[in-house]
């Protein structure tokens, strides 16, 4: 069988693109590589504080981590920041002020994608100053791991200047210095 010009640059090119070039073929996408990519659905994360055996404490500041883990059977992408509100004492709206990026413990790994198999968690960092300016008497925290509307609530009494919370994006990691 003879081939054309075209279809020996065609299989050249092919070669060359599968040859350590990092680009995969259709046949080397699997089903649980094409599920990998799915954005985690609020229903299958837990979200909680934690403080993960160290404490951020100084100079006014406060902070913990947020965590989120993929309850559910199958892996899923999460990225950007959670959505985060605070709530004082019967569950009323508080009002806050949340800003992105590095906080006073730790550096912000930027907006990108974390893939979270089952059981697997991410990580944020979330820190406040409590130093009494026009504090928010916050005894819950609202948050929505994706961003949705979809939202866990959880114990938070802590005493926020002006409702001022800073946070990091997700990461696989809890975020460091």
């Amino acid at each position: 069988m003879a081939l054309s010009r075209a279809g020996i640059a065609a299989i050249a090119a092919l070669a060359f693109a599968a040859a350590g070039t990092g680009t995969a073929l259709a046949s080397d996408v699997t089903p649980e590589t094409a599920r990998s990519t799915q954005e985690c659905q609020s229903g299958t994360l837990k979200a909680t504080t934690t403080q993960l055996g160290t404490e951020q404490a100084g100079m006014n500041h406060a902070g913990t981590f947020l965590k989120v883990t993929n309850t559910g059977d199958t892996t899923c992408a999460l990225s950007g920041y959670a959505g985060i509100a605070l709530e004082g004492s019967g569950h009323t709206a508080l009002t806050t002020q949340p800003e992105h990026g590095d906080t006073y413990f730790t550096k912000d790994p930027g907006n990108h994608t974390v893939s979270l198999q089952a059981g697997d968690s991410a990580y944020a960092d979330l820190v406040w100053t409590h130093t009494g300016a026009d504090t928010a008497a916050a005894h819950y925290l609202q948050m929505s791991p994706t961003g949705s509307n979809s939202h866990s609530v959880v114990p938070f009494k802590q005493d926020v200047d002006n409702g001022r919370l800073t946070l990091t994006a997700w990461s696989d990691t809890p975020p460091t210095a």
